[in-house]
């Protein structure tokens, strides 16, 4: 599905395609920060909510009676706040951009890790599932996420958010050099 524009919406028109601009794109994330701030007096993230989530997928594996006694389920229980809404809001947004910039396409394994890996969807799926169970354990680890930590922390100039973004891009680095590198 491909959406062709002659409007540029905050961006520059290439090939019948829409790039946003990632300046209207950053200064959109700092007005939704303030939002977020002054509207419901938490923060952006969404390692929280997806926590809060967790629980309803928790229960038919270990059922209601062990996911209340949880501890950690105890100490952030499923509601659904702003921070739920986000977190749901979060893929129909990318959704919706996709298709607005007509870049929108049903790709189960990406070119780059087709050329370095293979077609395999299955192994694309389970190095996914796997990455995220490693990303998550980490940014609950670090008490917050890319966006918790660094756009959050970030703009209230939080040192332990600038401390967890450099270490986020210098591995986010050696890993793809070592994941991507020249055969």
């Amino acid at each position: 599905m491909t959406i062709m524009t002659d409007v540029a919406v905050g961006g520059a028109r290439k090939s019948g395609r829409i790039d946003w601009s990632p300046y209207l794109v950053g200064a959109g994330i700092g007005i939704l920060s303030w939002v977020a701030f002054a509207g419901f007096g938490d923060p952006l993230g969404v390692t929280t909510a997806f926590s809060r989530i967790a629980s309803l997928f928790a229960v038919p594996v270990i059922g209601s009676d062990a996911v209340a006694a949880n501890s950690y389920w105890k100490s952030m229980p499923l509601k659904w706040d702003y921070g739920v809404w986000f977190l749901v809001g979060i893929p129909l947004g990318a959704f919706l951009s996709a298709v607005i910039s007509g870049t929108w396409r049903l790709e189960l394994v990406p070119e780059v890790w087709r050329e370095r890996f293979g077609p395999s969807v299955f192994k694309r799926f389970v190095a996914a599932f796997l990455g995220g169970i490693v990303i998550m354990y980490g940014a609950r680890l670090a008490g917050g996420c890319t966006s918790g930590h660094g756009i959050s922390g970030g703009l209230q100039l939080a040192l332990s958010s600038w401390l967890f973004l450099a270490v986020m891009f210098a591995t986010g680095l050696m890993v793809s050099r070592i994941m991507f590198r020249k055969a």
